[in-house]
């Protein structure tokens, strides 16, 4: 039996987790795999415990593991996780610097298609995880005990001074055969900062996805893939998270949970039936919500009380670039759609395009208005370097710092904008749509909706000032001058 520890990188940025911490469950499938296989487990979630690589530092020394695993993970999507890679690559170095015979390991979707790179310039890294990872650590743990690694399907590593990769290993068949560790999580850790708060988790229903989105990952991680688990498999998982760990709050964080209609309508049945009091989060696209609009009293039924679209720009025109598959009338429909039957809408915007101009910053933050989403979030484009959009828009970038690739800094330089012209416009989008939303909910009758908005308002200006420090010294050229006192809204004295 050998220790392995399983270690969240220590890396925080502005935006998602601004408004809850999450559990690492990706992580957690990983410990799930490595326990079953009856070995010695520890995860440490250094993300959402404040380490720092010190701590890091002291607590593998302190446990003296055999293998020390991490990933590229952000804890809501995994089309994102870039950002997360130099932390966990540090944490791997570390684990070498404490001793040098610790196994260390990474996986993800960065790692999957960077792995040539990663194994080249940080030899700290002794394995890479490619795909799917949870079998292939399973037969990686065996076969580093017999020294027959080069069997393992689904690793790439270094071998006589060359790298290798091995084939790539088939997808899990049955996603209900393997199951998250919840029980070696800290669950003091996880919670949703938004009214009316409470202890946070996060499941997975499906994995993969078959669009073809050029920014994002999803479709080339998974090979076109999609997979969906057992409905009441899924909700044996909530009733668990419920009943077991007192979580309140859930969030679907698959890219796709909707695809299969009749599946999905049972997944609501099930939960209907079984009136478990949890409130669920998840995104979903829009083309599914108008499928699915006789179907909507049953997702508020079921408990979802949120929900995250990707209308991602504010033309047809830029959503054809991205090769979304909808347009600004679905967007729009499928946010009506949600106002209608009472579920908070939040819809994502993005800025940055090599295209862009302060004209397109303002018609973007106009449409996001003209949409009206409950929440509206403004990532800046991001060129992942393993996406589509990458080899499109490559000549732009101009930050290679992977720790930035976090949706929130400028990557790429507009020909007409510069990247501190894109950091203000981000701004200036935000403070244009929330000086009008603000405005809007506090005419709301007290009560949920008024007062999940609210808590979420606070949240996200709660660190806004620091993101934008400029912000402090005035107002901005060409800023909205006029965002309302939040806490005068919230007395609902609004004028």
């Amino acid at each position: 039996m050998a220790k392995v520890l399983l270690i969240a990188p220590p890396y925080r940025c502005w935006g998602v987790q601004v408004i809850g911490t999450w559990p690492p469950l990706q992580l957690a499938y990983l410990a799930g795999i490595a326990e079953e296989s009856g070995h010695e487990v520890r995860l440490v979630d250094a993300m959402n415990n404040g380490y720092s690589f010190e701590d890091v530092k002291t607590d593998i020394a302190a446990w003296e593991p055999d293998f020390v695993i991490s990933l590229d993970y952000l804890p809501v999507s995994g089309a994102i996780s870039t950002a997360t890679v130099p932390a966990a690559l540090e944490t791997l170095a570390i684990a070498k610097s404490v001793d040098p015979s610790i196994v260390t390991i990474i996986g993800g979707p960065h790692p999957t298609f960077l792995y040539e790179e990663i194994l080249r310039d940080h030899p700290g890294v002794d394995y890479v995880i490619r795909g799917e990872s949870e079998e292939t650590l399973r037969a990686l743990l065996a076969a580093s005990a017999t020294g027959t690694v080069g069997d393992v399907a689904g690793i790439a590593y270094r071998a006589d001074g060359e790298i290798v990769a091995n084939p790539m290993r088939p997808h899990i068949a049955d996603l209900d055969t393997i199951t998250p560790a919840w029980h070696l999580l800290d669950w003091s850790l996880y919670h949703y900062n938004i009214e009316p708060w409470g202890r946070m988790a996060s499941i997975l229903t499906t994995r993969g996805c078959m669009m073809g989105c050029s920014f994002c990952s999803h479709r080339a991680f998974w090979r076109g893939d999609w997979r969906a688990r057992n409905p009441e498999k899924v909700l044996d998982e909530i009733r668990v998270l419920v009943e077991q760990y007192d979580v309140e709050f859930i969030t679907l964080i698959d890219p796709y949970p909707t695809h299969d209609r009749d599946r999905w309508e049972r997944q609501l049945d099930l939960l209907i039936e079984a009136k478990l009091p949890v409130h669920l989060l998840m995104e979903t696209r829009v083309e599914d919500i108008i499928r699915d609009e006789d179907l909507l009293p049953k997702y508020k039924a079921a408990g979802i009380i949120h929900m995250y679209v990707g209308a991602e720009t504010s033309t047809d025109e830029m959503l054809e670039s991205l090769n979304k598959g909808t347009d600004v009338d679905m967007n729009k429909r499928a946010l009506e759609l949600l106002r209608e039957y009472d579920i908070m809408s939040e819809a994502s915007f993005m800025i940055g395009f090599p295209s862009e101009t302060w004209e397109t910053v303002a018609h973007t933050a106009a449409e996001a208005i003209r949409l009206n989403p409950d929440i509206a979030v403004f990532p800046v484009i991001t060129p992942m370097p393993f996406t589509p959009l990458y080899d499109e828009v490559k000549d732009r970038i101009r930050v290679t710092d992977y720790s930035k690739y976090n949706l929130m800094t400028p990557i790429l330089e507009p020909y007409e904008m510069s990247l501190d012209d894109v950091y203000r416009a981000l701004a200036k989008c935000y403070m244009t749509f929330y000086s009008h939303k603000m405005r809007e909910v506090a005419e709301l009758p007290d009560g949920f909706k008024r007062r999940y908005m609210f808590s979420a308002f606070e949240q996200m200006m709660k660190d806004y000032g620091d993101r934008f420090d400029f912000l402090r010294e005035g107002m901005g050229d060409g800023m909205p001058s006029d965002m309302p006192d939040l806490e005068t809204m919230r007395r609902g004295h609004g004028g």
